[in-house]
């Protein structure tokens, strides 16, 4: 098992369309694409890029709004009410192949792989496993390379 590229930091917002905002006015960002409804994760994300200078393209921004029933992020959202950074998103080339890694490093994988926000395969890692940091790991989009 290899890192792969950071694709995204996941950040959990009592609201969007203020995060939206506060990303545009305060920190200049140019490129916020359109929220949507990812029901099947019980979440709307918006994902905000960030400039593009390095061989691999920029990092983006993942906003994250729980939708009516998400017990997760709104759980994460009573303790941190303001929202805050939720996750880290990594690629990998073969999802199947990772979450065996992980397994067989006795890392606690939550779920079977299933399809993210960016159309591709995604699971997440227990943070108690992974250094206190919720972890995604993502099959890199095969539109990207």
């Amino acid at each position: 098992m290899k890192l792969g590229r950071l694709n995204h930091v996941g950040v959990a917002t009592p609201s969007i369309e203020a995060s939206i905002a506060f990303y545009r006015d305060i920190m200049g960002a140019t490129h916020i694409h359109e929220p949507f409804d990812l029901p099947e994760q019980g979440v709307k994300v918006c994902f905000v890029d960030t400039p593009a200078d390095g061989p691999t393209g920029g990092t983006q921004i993942e906003l994250i709004e729980p939708l009516p029933g998400n017990t997760s992020i709104a759980a994460f959202l009573e303790k941190n009410p303001q929202g805050g950074q939720h996750h880290l998103c990594y690629e990998v080339p073969d999802i199947h192949a990772a979450k065996a890694w992980f397994e067989g490093q006795g890392k606690r994988v939550l779920g079977s792989p299933r399809l993210g926000a960016h159309g591709t395969l995604i699971f997440f890692v227990h943070p108690k496993d992974m250094g206190g940091v919720l972890t995604e790991i993502m099959e890199t989009p095969k539109a990207a390379h």
